[in-house]
């Protein structure tokens, strides 16, 4: 049974579900999205019992949000439950990440349509899909293809000036900050002390990226970018 089934068990459309259970602030959806979202009763859902509700608000991050089926990007047997709100395993061993993850990272990264975009995908293709409209240029890695050396930009032609990692990682290694241009944004889930991980932001300087921890979340931890463990007696 999907979440919102398990909440709402007589609602068959949006409109049923409790007037309660609605941000009392106006609809960010324009008529024609809200109206999409009449036949996806999980993803208006999502909007109003996850996203809102823990502070993700901005209109573009609503849009995105409700425009991007989250179900086509999870194993078959997830489909019915894409929206639930905690980590799908996927086929390939990586996870999609809760949505409240990608709301929240698209409300810090704000990709604007002149920015060159490097995201590193978990393997979902999900977090590509909400941010491929909204910017003119974007390339999309593996946490594997990021590790390796290259003196090549990631995106043809210049440095990324946006990094997106789908994951929490202990470390920017410096084979991916080596693809940022000077004083690029950074969003990426972050591994701290005792494996709590969090939503974090940074820029690149000099030839670092410095990362500020901004919510504890449960995030999808990234293998490939844990520092490696030295000998200790």
């Amino acid at each position: 049974m999907s979440q919102t089934a398990e909440r709402f068990p007589d609602v068959t459309s949006a409109q049923d579900i409790p007037a309660n259970h609605l941000s009392p602030a106006a609809d960010p959806l324009d008529a024609a999205e809200a109206a999409n979202l009449t036949t996806n009763v999980a993803r208006r859902a999502m909007i109003d019992s996850q996203l809102r509700t823990s502070g993700v608000n901005a209109p573009f991050a609503l849009k995105r949000m409700a425009a991007v089926a989250r179900e086509d990007h999870v194993p078959a047997r997830w489909r019915a439950n894409a929206y639930i709100d905690r980590a799908i395993a996927l086929d390939g061993g990586g996870q999609i990440a809760a949505p409240l993850f990608y709301g929240m990272m698209l409300e810090e990264a704000d990709p604007r349509e002149g920015e060159v975009v490097l995201i590193v995908d978990a393997g979902s293709g999900y977090l590509p899909a909400l941010v491929e409209p909204m910017v003119a240029t974007m390339s999309v890695i593996t946490a594997e293809k990021a590790l390796q050396q290259t003196d090549e930009p990631s995106v043809p032609g210049a440095a990324a000036t946006l990094l997106l990692i789908d994951g929490a990682v202990e470390h920017i290694p410096a084979s991916l900050a080596a693809r940022l241009a000077d004083d690029a944004r950074v969003v990426t889930g972050m591994v701290g002390r005792g494996g709590i991980t969090r939503l974090a932001i940074g820029r690149k300087a000099g030839a670092d990226v410095a990362l500020l921890p901004l919510k504890d979340m449960g995030i999808p931890r990234l293998a490939a970018f844990d520092v490696a463990k030295g000998w200790s007696f």
